[in-house]
C-alpha cells in the first residue's frame, strides 16, 4: 500500500482524563472519564466517541462509493456508530455496532450496499477480525 495521507494526534494529562489534540490544530478536544468507566463524567468526550465518530464518516463514505458504483440512490442517507467499551476476564474489548440508513432503496439494496461498504470500508478492513462488528440496516 501506499500513503495517502497520515493523521497524527498526541494524547497529554492523564489519558482519559486529560487532552487530545491533533498536530495540524484542527482537533482538540479535552477527555473526561464516563461514570460508566468509574469517572466523574463531565463536559469532555472520550475514546469511544472519537472512534465512533471516525468509523461512522468512514463507513459512511464508504456506502456513498459503493451506492454511486451501482447507481443506487444514497440520498439522505447516514451511518451511526455505536461503539461500546466492555471488560471481561481477560481485560477491556470494545464492540461496535453500525446503523446503516437509506432512505428510498428496498431493503435488499440497502443491505448489498451496507455489505459493500462495510468490505470497503478502511476501519471495517483494520477492525476485521479483531473485534466484533454488527452491521444493521435500519
Amino acid at each position: 500500500m501506499s500513503t495517502l495521507y497520515t493523521a497524527k494526534a498526541t494524547s497529554t494529562g492523564s489519558g482519559r482524563g486529560g487532552r487530545v489534540e491533533s498536530d495540524d490544530g484542527r482537533l482538540a478536544a479535552d477527555l473526561s472519564i464516563p461514570e460508566g468507566v468509574g469517572g466523574a463524567g463531565g463536559p469532555g468526550t472520550n475514546p469511544e466517541q472519537l472512534f465512533a465518530a471516525g468509523y461512522s464518516a468512514c463507513f459512511h463514505s464508504a456506502l456513498l462509493g459503493v451506492a454511486r458504483r451501482a447507481k443506487a440512490d444514497a440520498t439522505g442517507s447516514s451511518v451511526t456508530a455505536q461503539v461500546s467499551l466492555e471488560r471481561d476476564d481477560q481485560g477491556h474489548g470494545i464492540t461496535v455496532v453500525l446503523e446503516v440508513s437509506i432512505p428510498g432503496v428496498d431493503a435488499a439494496t440497502a443491505r448489498t450496499l451496507a455489505d459493500g461498504a462495510h468490505e470497503a470500508c478502511p476501519y471495517s478492513r483494520a477492525t476485521r477480525g479483531n473485534i466484533p462488528v454488527d452491521v444493521r440496516v435500519v
